[in-house]
C-alpha cells in the first residue's frame, strides 16, 4: 500500500491518514514509551507525516516529542497540538503554556497549531479580546507556529460562522 497525500493550503503534502496519540498504550499508568515508539516508527515507515497530540493528552507531547527526537525525523514529519483554551485566562498563560508545549515536544516550532474543541463564535470572541490574533500573527511570522487552525466537535450552523471568524489554514473535524 501506497499512502496517499493531500496538499494543505500552501501545498504541503500532507498524509491523508494521521496518528492519533491521545491513546497510547499504557502501562503501570504511563505512556508505554516502546509500544509508542514501535508505532509511530511503522507509521512513518508506511507514509504517515500528520502526528496530533495536544497539551491536555497525558504525556502524550513528551512521549512523541521524545520519539521523533531519538530517531532524528522531527524535521520529516508534520506535528499538530493543541491549545486549550478554556485553560487561558490571559497573553501571559497563553505564552507559558505554548513555550511548555516546545519544550515537551521538544522543538522549535508546531506545523499546525490548532484551537482545541473551538465549537463556538463566543469562545473565539473571548480569544481575540485576550490578544490572541496578534499573538498567532507574531507566532507565524516568527515561525514558531507555521499554520492555525481549530479542532470541531459541533454542528454544521456553528462550524460554518466560525470557519468565518478568522482567516484559519485549516480545521480538524
Amino acid at each position: 500500500l501506497d499512502m496517499n497525500y493531500r496538499n494543505d493550503k500552501y501545498g504541503n503534502p500532507i498524509s491523508v491518514l494521521g496518528f492519533g496519540c491521545m491513546r497510547f498504550l499504557r502501562k503501570q499508568g504511563k505512556i508505554d514509551l516502546q509500544a509508542a515508539e514501535e508505532q509511530i516508527l511503522e507509521a512513518y515507515r508506511q507514509g504517515v507525516n500528520y502526528y496530533d497530540t495536544a497539551y491536555i493528552y497525558p504525556g502524550s507531547e513528551a512521549a512523541l516529542g521524545q520519539i521523533l527526537e531519538k530517531n532524528g525525523i522531527r524535521r520529516q514529519v508534520k506535528i499538530a497540538t493543541k491549545l486549550p483554551h478554556y485553560l487561558i485566562r490571559n497573553m501571559q498563560a497563553m505564552e507559558k503554556l505554548f513555550l511548555e508545549q516546545l519544550k515537551r515536544l521538544p522543538t522549535d516550532y508546531v506545523d499546525y497549531y490548532l484551537m482545541h474543541m473551538l465549537c463556538d463564535v463566543d469562545t473565539w470572541e473571548r480569544m481575540k479580546a485576550m490578544g490572541i490574533e496578534a499573538w498567532l500573527e507574531e507566532k507565524k511570522k516568527s515561525g514558531a507556529i507555521r499554520q492555525v487552525g481549530f479542532s470541531y466537535h459541533g454542528n454544521s450552523d456553528m462550524f460554518c460562522k466560525l470557519v468565518d471568524a478568522y482567516d484559519w489554514d485549516f480545521c480538524q473535524i
